[in-house]
């Protein structure tokens, strides 16, 4: 069964649901396997005043019993602390819309009376649950040695030197400051562009990556277009706010460059196994895993609420009219890394659930450990010529 989540709920409402579908039974699973990547996204130099409210912490409520999925869907929920300060609030309206947000597009789309009602939904805080059912399909990877990391590799203006650093390096120092820089002299120079941008009242975006490794080659698929590895992973990294663009390893680098500069040569060893000596690919090529870490990069723009405001029309007068401030970060950018774990986390399980299949995890290991990997033995061919033999 394909994975399925759904989200609810609203940035200052009662509380935020979710509710996931297709993951086997028998996966070991608590609470705090969630809350661990839960507490990870709400730290990150650059929050605003509502990650000192919010304590974010998972209740489970059906799917898992005795510390074990069932097979059945999991529902979670998660309290928004900060409601009790706004449940008995007369809310002022809101009908000046932010560029950038989805003020002005959700009331075109909904014919909205009060542009609050696109900020609750569009609100960034939804993330929660997409990090909380991310945690859960790592855990379902976890089961098979594969493992999704992030880092930042750039921010505003300031791009880290990565080019010496090993995946493995990148990741071991993915948390060892509070903007999830592994390039130490470049957090330092982070840190002060978002102190900067605090003081002149504006926002900053930068670029962060995802890493899964230990995957099989093999997943995916190159034959329809909405199978192809690479489309999926793309189309859940631009599906989080504020996300604009995602590439595959070095992809608009690599569009300046001729192909021989670009592609990775297979090679052989004695015993028949077959290895790349580069991943420029970025562990994909024709929508399939080729066996080597995918690497996913993905550009944030500058969140749109900043607290200098914007020029833009008040929809109740017909006047222009600045912005007005709603709390919000100044920086999101480290804070958005968990998120990216958590969306291609979802979408490598699913494709490896696909692979696979089987109702249990006890089914799905002894399946795992027969998959072709990148040997010669697992790869006879018949070398003979051969037709068509379409009839027409």
């Amino acid at each position: 069964m394909p994975i399925r989540f759904f989200t609810a709920g609203e940035s200052h409402g009662p509380g935020l649901t979710a509710i996931l579908e297709g993951m086997p039974a028998g996966l070991p699973l608590t609470a705090h396997d969630i809350n661990i990547d839960l507490r990870r996204r709400q730290k990150g130099y650059g929050s605003g005043g509502r990650m000192q409210i919010e304590k974010d912490g998972i209740v489970i409520t059906a799917g898992i019993m005795n510390g074990l999925t069932t097979g059945a869907p999991i529902a979670l929920q998660v309290q928004n602390r900060d409601f009790r300060s706004w449940k008995e609030r007369d809310i002022t309206p809101i009908t000046t819309p932010r560029p950038g947000h989805a003020d002005l597009t959700g009331a075109l789309k909904y014919g909205y009376r009060e542009l609050r009602l696109s900020l609750e939904r569009a609100s960034a805080r939804e993330t929660t649950m997409r990090v909380a059912i991310g945690a859960i399909c790592k855990r379902f990877l976890a089961q098979f040695d594969i493992s999704v990391n992030g880092y930042v590799s750039q921010l505003g203006a300031v791009v880290a030197d990565l080019s010496d650093m090993s995946i493995k390096e990148r990741i071991a120092r993915n948390e060892d400051n509070d903007v999830r820089c592994p390039d130490p002299v470049a957090a330092a120079e982070m840190h002060k562009a978002i102190h900067q941008i605090k003081v002149d009242k504006d926002t900053l975006g930068g670029v962060f990556e995802v890493v899964a490794q230990g995957l099989p080659p093999g997943l995916g698929s190159h034959v329809h277009f909405d199978r192809k590895l690479d489309g999926r992973l793309v189309a859940a990294m631009v599906s989080i706010q504020a996300m604009k663009g995602a590439e595959i390893g070095a992809a608009f680098d690599n569009a300046g460059k001729r192909g021989s500069q670009v592609h990775d040569d297979i090679v052989v060893d004695e015993a028949g196994n077959l290895s790349r000596r580069t991943n420029r690919a970025g562990g994909l090529e024709g929508g399939i895993t080729t066996g080597e870490p995918i690497l996913v990069r993905v550009a944030m723009k500058p969140i749109s609420t900043m607290l200098r405001g914007a020029q833009s029309v008040d929809l109740a007068t017909g006047e222009a009219s600045p912005t007005v401030y709603e709390r919000s970060d100044f920086c999101a950018l480290p804070r958005a890394v968990p998120v990216g774990e958590a969306m291609m986390a979802i979408v490598l399980a699913d494709a490896l659930m696909e692979k696979l299949g089987g109702d249990s995890i006890g089914e799905m290991k002894p399946r795992f450990d027969t998959l072709r990997r990148n040997r010669l033995a697992d790869l006879p061919m018949d070398n003979c010529e051969w037709r068509f033999g379409y009839d027409i």
